[in-house]
């Protein structure tokens, strides 16, 4: 007796479906809680429509119960189709937050029963997943999930849907982009260049289409209605010759440059203070992604030492982001006294007074514990070390640069 064995075969092509969800959240905040009882079972706050998946959705809280048998003995907590659509297939998790801070949240999560009885199906505008019973309101009224009135509720939804993946024959993965390289080799190399700026000593070479497609203040300066195509020479005064060349590199290459190459130097402060030039050259000409690059390089190197000069500069070119970020590490108790001895801090005192009632109240507000009173005291006594009266600190202006 023989037996035949049958190789596996080679297919000539092959498919694959995978089943996935499509994760989305929303957090719904129910402020007066105690207005909302007595308003009777059945009747319910709704959260504003939220889309997740390609279909929108909203949640029900009913104060006092959704059914009436329930005498208002429960909290009742729903999630709904809010589209015109059927049969959607979705896994959920409502989420009763905790704002004591301990993490201990009220979870009811469909996610974690997936494998028992699959995804929920909603067959139709307004069908509903949740609990009836979501929490006995005693124990509601009583816990960390009300503070100040206020309740948080989580909500995840995942719409499950069938993605195909193929056929396919063979596969290509294709080169990473290397665009930027490209156009940094022609500034290199200075072919085509159709423009010359002098800055300080040294003279650099560059292409004005590229610089306008890049900068707008390039663009009004060479294509503008009072620009100047013909200019083939730019004197630049105001920025040092490393700063526009590193300037120069990032139009180029949209990468933040190697400024320890630049620099020459492997000093932390030199390149912390290079890239607070280099974002004030980004400001002047309206590179938006440089100067988000050079922000949060200074937020991820601020310190005692850097921490001033870096909020002057912030306020001097109104980076908002920034500024609240530097305010709220010179605030810090950990930092505050070391910072207002720093030399930088007597830059910042002389440069941008009105920062100073500024930082007084980021201190006041970084006290939450402290009484009306203590709050009172500390501005007097950051006052008196900073030598300086809020009241006419207010009323003088900064000139912009």
């Amino acid at each position: 007796m023989s037996t035949t064995s049958v190789d596996t075969p080679n297919p000539d092509s092959v498919s694959t479906t995978v089943m996935e969800t499509v994760n989305g959240s929303h957090q719904f905040t129910i402020r007066g809680y105690s207005l909302a009882k007595g308003m009777g079972p059945g009747r319910y706050i709704q959260s504003d429509v939220f889309s997740v998946g390609g279909y929108d959705w909203v949640i029900y809280f009913y104060p006092d119960g959704k059914n009436p048998e329930e005498n208002s003995t429960y909290v009742s907590l729903f999630i709904a189709l809010a589209s015109d659509s059927s049969d959607i297939r979705a896994l959920f998790e409502l989420t009763l937050v905790d704002q004591s801070g301990r993490g201990r949240h009220k979870v009811h999560s469909h996610f974690d029963r997936a494998l028992e009885g699959g995804p929920y199906t909603l067959k139709y505008k307004g069908s509903m997943w949740g609990y009836k019973r979501f929490l006995r309101r005693t124990a509601l009224e009583a816990s960390d999930y009300l503070k100040d009135d206020c309740l948080v509720i989580n909500c995840t939804v995942g719409v499950v849907r069938a993605r195909l993946e193929g056929p396919k024959q063979f596969g290509i993965v294709p080169p990473p982009s290397n665009m930027g390289q490209g156009l940094k080799d022609l500034l290199d190399s200075e072919l085509g260049c159709d423009v010359a700026f002098q800055v300080g000593d040294e003279t650099y070479k560059a292409h004005k289409l590229i610089l306008a497609a890049r900068s707008p203040v390039f663009r009004a300066q060479f294509y503008g209605p009072v620009g100047n195509n013909d200019v083939d020479r730019v004197v630049i005064e105001d920025i040092e010759p490393s700063i526009f060349k590193a300037m120069l590199g990032f139009i180029y290459t949209d990468v933040l440059p190697d400024v320890h190459e630049i620099t020459g130097s492997t000093s932390t402060a030199s390149f912390t203070n290079m890239i607070q030039h280099l974002l004030a050259a980004a400001d002047l000409y309206d590179l938006g992604r440089l100067k988000i690059l050079c922000e949060a390089f200074l937020c991820e190197e601020l310190n005692i030492d850097n921490v001033a000069t870096t909020l002057a500069l912030a306020d001097q070119h109104q980076l908002v982001q920034l500024k609240d970020f530097c305010l709220k590490f010179v605030a810090s108790p950990a930092n505050l006294r070391a910072v207002m001895k720093s030399e930088g801090f007597k830059h910042l005192n002389e440069s941008c007074p009105s920062v100073l009632p500024e930082l007084l109240n980021t201190v006041a507000a970084a006290d939450k514990s402290s009484t009306s009173s203590g709050q009172a005291s500390k501005k007097r006594s950051v006052s008196s070390v900073l030598g300086c009266d809020t009241s006419t600190t207010n009323a003088r202006q900064v000139r912009r640069t």
